[in-house]
């Protein structure tokens, strides 16, 4: 099986399960033309973290890496009637292009963006009583994916939903030697989450345009 293959699969299930929108469709565009690296979340992924939104009833979203937009619509989407969606971007030029993607999707009323590194967002949203979260998406930075779960668990309740993106790196996870940080950071929170009692989680291979990856889910336990 080959990558070509993988993504010819992916494109027969998009053509067959997701109708083209204009929304959609335009935020790749402009994605494309600013220049944003290609690191999107595939259509099929996109409609996948629309219904866990939907499952989970959400009103409340974070999202933890904007990029384009193009996943924020997706989870804004699922929300429940009024409910909000906090993203939070460190690059200014990705924040730009995810703003006016969001626009063009109708939900600038929905989604709120919050330019900065995250950790400093993530500090300044849990001193706000903020949260908590009904389903949190982090897909930023992998080095900093320990931080980012323990202040997903602070702006968390019983019953929320913490999805993280890139947990496979190709396989290099189960690298325990590698230098790369990325690999490195998804270990240190793979450890985290093994060792954290106040959560189920697992974590799913997947293949597909995107190339080989997967993603971790984690709920946070209801309070004993």
């Amino acid at each position: 099986m080959t990558k070509e293959r993988w993504t010819a699969v992916d494109r027969y299930l998009t053509e067959t399960l997701i109708p083209p929108d204009a929304a959609l469709d335009a935020a790749l565009r402009a994605s494309v033309a600013a220049g944003l690296p290609p690191i999107n979340v595939s259509p099929t992924q996109g409609k996948l973290l629309m219904l866990l939104s939907q499952l989970q009833g959400a009103k409340n979203i974070l999202e933890i890496g904007t990029l384009g937009g193009y996943s924020t619509i997706w989870l804004a989407r699922g929300l429940s009637p009024g409910g909000r969606l906090i993203t939070l971007e460190a690059d200014p030029k990705h924040a730009d292009v995810a703003r006016a993607n969001i626009a063009r999707a109708g939900l600038t009323d929905t989604v709120e963006l919050i330019l900065g590194r995250a950790i400093d967002s993530l500090a300044h949203l849990a001193a706000r009583s903020r949260g908590p979260f009904d389903l949190i998406f982090i897909d930023a930075d992998k080095a900093s994916l320990p931080d980012y779960f323990n202040w997903s668990l602070k702006l968390s309740r019983p019953g929320s939903v913490i999805v993280i993106d890139n947990v496979i790196r190709d396989g290099a996870v189960i690298d325990a030697a590698s230098t790369n940080p990325d690999v490195q950071g998804v270990r240190r929170m793979n450890q985290v989450i093994a060792a954290e009692k106040r959560v189920t989680a697992t974590a799913i291979q997947t293949v597909g345009s995107k190339g080989y990856d997967g993603f971790a889910i984690a709920r946070v336990n209801a309070e004993k």
